[in-house]
């Protein structure tokens, strides 16, 4: 576990290395060779418990990997942070506070007798001077870490994106771009959709690059953008400009109980995971983790043919109608860790899958129902109040039931979150990509069409745009040690 001792000692250690590069040591003890990659980061929000904190201190102060403290050979030497600078720029000027200091006292000045509106201030603004200027809330001292990391680590606090890989410069100044956006306020469409900004930053990206002819690998964390078609544009513009482009969540890629996979060119003929969340925050990553073991399947990915989301009494009709095998939902719930009901309750074990147990524990269930054009069927179910965790089981032909836990380790020591470091400076260091983003390009496509199903009553949606054929990598890319 990373104490605060410990963070402070490997800040600091970190601080030191960086100022004096000829001691600045590789994992392994070797000397390097080469100034270590430089990292622009760029995000929504920078908090205590954020996502954007979670992976970006993780190339600052290192991070576990194979039993052993890994220290990137990454320097970060910019930050651009969404929520820092719109609050900046939602801030009165300086000419504007002293206006609202002069009209402030004028207005705290008496009147004089007899003088009607003597004292009151004679500018065309509101009467009241808490009307003309509403400043807004100041940040606590914790609520945003991007002075205090750039204080600690030396890097460069931008007020845009170009001037983030510029480096406040006239040419790109990085070697490598981490993307890292999450909830803020960003607004929200009919569809229920946050309209989070990645496709933004990553086109203010993409219009550097191409201007001065020079591209870098490129991280985006979770899905690539809430709209599908966005992310095609993401993955094409990639390809043209000929740079690496990896995104996705950590689920897919953490430590498995136990350690197994579908084999490479099996044939599946269906998959059940369940998990916990909401479609706007963890449904995408389970979606994901699923899809990082059925990509496995005989002839690789050939795409999507239809989903359906269903939701609340509908779930559980659903089920009693057989579009989820039984045996399946029970071996995936019965790798759980987190069980809830009766074991919650006083520590007995329970069969979650015993009549009537699931709808008396979960209230709202949904389910995300996929038809795959080679066939395979697999669902995702929430069932929020019966565990807490992610379980995957899988009909394998030949292989019998294929079963597992994503293995989510708890906050704070969100040490999953350094599986995902380690692949990140993998694609950094390599310009390669470990799996492929049309990945992360398909589980964004599903996620959107699961919420276009919930938009128009549950119906099922065949989705021919879901169309995305990719072989997987030959090797299984979840953590071992």
């Amino acid at each position: 576990m990373l104490t605060r001792r410990r963070f402070v000692s490997y800040s600091a250690m970190s601080s030191v290395l960086l100022a004096n590069r000829p001691l600045l040591r590789s994992t392994f003890g070797q000397m390097l060779d080469q100034r270590p990659l430089r990292l622009a980061i760029l995000g929504s929000v920078y908090r205590p418990g954020s996502a954007l904190q979670t992976i970006a201190d993780h190339f600052m102060v290192g991070y576990p990997h194979d039993g052993d403290w890994h220290m990137p050979e990454v320097q970060v030497v910019s930050l651009y942070v969404d929520q820092r600078i719109r609050k900046a720029e939602a801030e009165p000027n300086e000419f504007q506070k002293a206006m609202a200091g002069t009209l402030k006292a004028a207005w705290l000045q008496p009147k004089a007798k007899g003088s009607g509106t003597q004292g009151t201030p004679h500018i065309g603004v509101a009467t009241h001077p808490e009307a003309a200027w509403h400043p807004s809330e100041e940040l606590g001292p914790m609520s945003d870490l991007s002075e205090s990391r750039a204080h600690l680590f030396g890097f460069r606090l931008c007020r845009n994106i170009p001037e983030a890989l510029r480096c406040g410069g006239n040419r790109i100044a990085v070697d490598a771009v981490l993307t890292v956006i999450e909830q803020d306020d960003y607004p929200r469409n009919d569809k229920g959709q946050i309209l989070l900004p990645q496709y933004d930053f990553f086109q203010q990206c993409a219009q550097v690059f191409e201007a001065e002819k020079h591209a870098v690998p490129y991280f985006n964390h979770k899905q690539l953008s809430f709209s599908f078609s966005e992310a095609q544009s993401m993955v094409k513009t990639a390809e043209r400009l000929n740079f690496s482009l990896m995104a996705g969540s950590s689920m897919p890629v953490t430590w498995r109980l136990p350690d197994t996979d579908i084999p490479m060119g099996a044939r599946v003929q269906e998959a059940v995971m369940v998990g916990v969340g909401s479609l706007d925050t963890m449904a995408f990553d389970a979606l994901e983790a699923m899809q990082s073991m059925l990509e496995r399947r005989k002839g690789g990915e050939s795409g999507v043919k239809a989903v359906q989301l269903l939701e609340g009494d509908d779930v559980w009709a659903a089920e009693d109608e057989g579009r989820w095998s039984k045996d399946l939902l029970s071996s995936a719930l019965s790798r759980s860790d987190t069980p809830l009901g009766l074991t919650w309750l006083d520590g007995r074990t329970q069969d979650l899958t015993a009549p009537g147990i699931l709808p008396q524990l979960v209230k709202d269930p949904i389910a995300c129902c996929i038809e795959y054009t080679d066939g395979t069927r697999a669902t995702l179910l929430l069932l929020n109040g019966a565990i807490r965790d992610f379980n995957i089981a899988a009909r394998v032909t030949g292989y019998g039931i294929v079963s597992t836990q994503f293995f989510m380790t708890p906050a704070p020591n969100e040490t999953h979150s350094a599986c995902l470091a380690a692949k990140i400076e993998q694609m950094y260091q390599t310009r390669s990509t470990p799996y492929p983003v049309k990945r992360t390009l398909l589980t964004t496509g599903l996620l959107e069409a699961c919420l276009n199903s919930k938009h128009q009553l549950n119906q099922r949606l065949e989705t021919p745009q879901l169309a995305v054929s990719y072989q997987p990598p030959a090797e299984s890319q979840y953590a071992r040690t």
